[in-house]
C-alpha cells in the first residue's frame, strides 16, 4: 500500500517537473520528470524508493545545463 501511495506522489511530481521542462525548453526537469513517473514501477524497497524519489527531485535544483 504504501508503495502504491508514493509512486501516485512521484508520479504527480514527476508529471509537474515534466511540464516545467517541456514549457522551459530544459533537458534536466524534463528527464527527471519521466524518470519520477517510472522509476516506481521498478522499484520495490521503500527505501529505494525514498532515496531515488528524492535524488530525482533535488536533480533539477543541483544539475544546471
Amino acid at each position: 500500500m504504501n508503495n502504491l501511495v508514493f509512486g501516485i506522489i512521484s508520479g504527480a511530481f514527476g508529471t509537474a517537473y515534466f511540464i516545467y521542462g517541456k514549457r522551459q525548453e530544459r533537458f534536466v526537469p524534463l528527464i527527471a520528470g519521466m524518470l519520477l513517473c517510472v522509476y516506481p514501477y521498478f522499484v520495490s524497497s521503500m527505501l529505494w524508493l525514498a532515496i531515488v524519489g528524492i535524488a530525482l527531485l533535488a536533480a533539477p535544483f543541483l544539475i544546471d545545463f
